[in-house]
């Protein structure tokens, strides 16, 4: 009986060291303004020097926010089911779209798609990434990263990572790409395109951010988050978010890592402690962005999306 008594304290225990001690209500948040999109999905976003872009997969469109408004500047229809990801180079935004099986590029200036190239994204949940002047996409469920050239619209390179790898980032002078599969967070040098260091993280990585010399990687089976020093490509943290579930992102700005799952749309966690600073639950999540003095968080079941300023605002 007492041994019984203190396994089901240990139990106890473990499950409670995985929850954040610091969760309040979603209701507490006051948004410094509030974007509709009615009968829409609004999903991922890339922010630009004056922009905020986001893709919405049942009305086939982008749109761009202004942040000196608050308001919907444009709508740009791209095609059938914008997904895995948005990014921002070369001037322009670059949008997988699941349904047509093509890369749309839009015009930063004259917000209409300019080009729709024949890459297909690995999966509808995954990441494209601009850096080094090329587009990065995973294109192949075996492990297959494409090099996009954005004045030829052509494959430059592709490189063999592995299997199951469905998102990439750009920073601190690489392309990183997590392997959902595998628990591993892989390094490409865009100068040789090659895998150069392969990391050992939490159980399901899929989304990954770059900031404060390290990656972040957001581990839908266990719930954690990975850091991972950007130069010596060590696992220097493992952080318990209670993020366990499919969906969810990531994203580095505004002096912190956040990150959204449905039902816990906002988790802060504090590059200096590695630690949950803050936690919200409730309605809501789906994709974060952090830039202009505000945290940008989509709402996809609720059709909307929070533009909240930060520090972020307690009603």
């Amino acid at each position: 009986m007492l041994l019984r008594q203190s396994l089901a304290v240990l139990a106890c225990t473990l499950l409670l060291a995985d929850v954040p001690p610091v969760r309040r209500p979603m209701s507490t948040l006051k948004p410094a303004a509030v974007f509709s999109m009615p009968g829409g999905a609004p999903d991922w976003m890339v922010l630009t020097q004056d922009a905020v872009w986001v893709s919405d997969y049942p009305k086939n469109s982008v749109y761009r926010l202004d942040p000196a408004t608050n308001r919907i500047a444009a709508t740009v229809d791209v095609g059938k089911g914008p997904c895995s990801g948005i990014a921002a180079g070369a001037g322009s935004v670059w949008v997988p779209v699941c349904g047509d099986g093509v890369l749309a590029r839009i015009d930063e200036h004259s917000q209409q798609v300019t080009a729709r190239l024949p890459f297909r994204p690995a999966d509808s949940e995954g990441g494209i990434a601009f850096g080094d002047g090329s587009v990065w996409m995973l294109t192949d469920k075996t492990g297959v990263l494409s090099r996009i050239d954005p004045a030829k619209g052509q494959a430059i390179a592709t490189i063999q990572v592995l299997p199951a790898s469905f998102a990439c980032a750009f920073g601190e002078g690489a392309v990183w790409v997590t392997s959902t599969a595998s628990n591993k967070l892989v390094r490409v040098d865009p100068q040789t395109n090659r895998v150069t260091r392969t990391v050992e993280v939490g159980a399901g990585p899929r989304f990954l951010t770059i900031g404060a010399g390290s990656v972040w990687t957001l581990n839908q089976g266990d719930g954690t988050i990975s850091r991972v020093d950007a130069g010596s490509s060590q696992l220097i943290a493992s952080i318990a978010a209670g993020l366990v579930g499919t969906g969810g992102e990531i994203a580095y700005g505004e002096g912190a890592v956040w990150a959204t799952l449905f039902q816990t749309p906002i988790t802060r966690i504090d590059p200096a402690t590695n630690s949950v600073s803050a936690q919200w639950t409730g309605p809501g999540g789906d994709s974060i962005r952090a830039g202009f003095g505000s945290v940008w968080l989509t709402n996809l079941k609720q059709h909307n999306l929070w533009r909240l300023t930060t520090p972020l605002t307690i009603r």
